[in-house]
């Protein structure tokens, strides 16, 4: 197998990754990136084979957790996005009981709502769209479904900066026990609330995962706090970058909701031409071999989901952006059983946004050059000025 280096906090890397996938994709299916440790994979089909591989999972090598992260692993240890079958499963099924289809939908007005009064409030001359419009929506679209106080969205959003910075390149001894302090004001804050709804239900999804059952099983309240922390942190993270790039996208290249430019195939396009995670990592379930590499029990693979939708053996100018594409779906939600439970609101979530945001600001313009965050393996913007005059 063939071997790369490449720095994970390299400006270069983290606003335009593009360039650096093309060569690991000359390189071979499976390449070692030494940052990483692991081997990672940037094809499509390497991506979406080992997306689905039932050979690979979430669940990692166990190792000691220091002290000072038990709060933080705590809430870890009953997540979705970490567990396999039966686990997975078996909570998975009870989430979605509360999360439907049907309740998503019900969001819509609120999220068109939402969008208006952001745009109402723009500032005068050149602003920051991801202040006053990437970032704030979808932590007040979570706030809201969970049936949390629109007051709480500061607070929210500061504790799932705090975790999600475990997840990112460089981080640090301070970065740790910041995100153990937030898991356990977090978890807190949560468990009171579901002891509230108890006694009080409402029309939220705190209310409907307490009811949701199957087969004579419900959620315990350990699992509902992680449930409700990882449809913020993973869903409000993500949200706000594909925003943030999709509205980069479109303005530079002109490409806008209209007539000709449906707001669903755009918003699809904004997934694969920018997404906003860009490594999955899974870990071998047993001795095994893929693309002629031999992975022992616990050994780790990265499947890189930028890679995978820009291959242009499956897209034909991948790094064009074309709101009319067709083609193989993107990889950016994941695959499998891990696919994401949030693919939903946040298509909603895009869809509404930005069909208001570019209808009521058809003079939307970028003023500054943007700024990408150094943070692999999320990828997005640490600032957009634009004018809107």
């Amino acid at each position: 197998m063939k071997r790369i280096s490449q720095s994970l906090t390299d400006p270069a890397l983290n606003a335009a990754p593009y360039p650096f996938y093309d060569r690991l994709r000359q390189m071979g299916e499976l390449v070692f990136w030494e940052e990483f440790d692991m081997p990672v994979a940037s094809s499509h089909a390497a991506v979406s084979a080992l997306l689905r591989d039932k050979k690979f999972g979430r669940e990692g090598p166990r190792f000691d957790v220091p002290d000072y992260l038990e709060a933080f692993y705590a809430v870890e240890a009953h997540s979705m996005l970490e567990l396999e079958p039966p686990r997975h499963t078996r909570l998975r099924k009870l989430v979605l009981h509360g999360f439907t289809s049907r309740r998503i939908k019900t969001l819509a007005p609120m999220i068109e709502q939402l969008a208006t009064q952001k745009i109402d409030a723009f500032p005068q001359g050149n602003f920051d769209i991801l202040e006053h419009f990437a970032t704030p929506i979808p932590v007040l679209v979570i706030a809201r479904l969970l049936g949390v106080p629109d007051s709480m969205a500061d607070q929210l959003l500061r504790w799932s900066h705090a975790m999600v910075a475990m997840y990112v390149a460089g981080r640090t001894r301070e970065i740790e026990e910041q995100a153990a302090q937030a898991a356990t004001e977090f978890t807190e804050f949560m468990r009171s609330y579901i002891n509230e709804r108890r006694t009080t239900p409402a029309d939220d999804l705190i209310s409907e995962l307490i009811a949701a059952e199957e087969d004579g099983d419900k959620l315990s309240t350990d699992e509902m706090i992680t449930t409700c922390i990882l449809l913020l942190n993973a869903g409000h993270e993500a949200t706000v970058h594909s925003l943030g790039n999709g509205i980069k996208a479109c303005l530079e290249t002109g490409h806008v909701p209209n007539e000709s430019t449906p707001i669903g195939p755009l918003v699809e396009e904004i997934l694969r031409f920018d997404p906003p995670l860009h490594m999955f990592q899974r870990w071998a379930k047993c001795d095994v071999e893929v693309f002629g590499h031999d992975f022992k029990k616990g050994d780790a693979v990265g499947l890189l989901l930028g890679a995978a939708n820009h291959d242009p053996n499956v897209y034909k100018d991948p790094h064009v952006f074309e709101p009319n594409r067709s083609g193989k779906v993107h990889t950016s939600f994941g695959g499998g059983i891990h696919f994401c439970v949030g693919a939903p609101l946040a298509r909603l979530e895009m869809e509404i946004a930005l069909g208001t945001l570019f209808q009521r600001c058809p003079k939307l313009r970028i003023a500054e050059r943007p700024e990408y965050k150094p943070a692999y393996h999320f990828h997005g913007l640490s600032k957009l000025i634009v004018c809107a005059d």
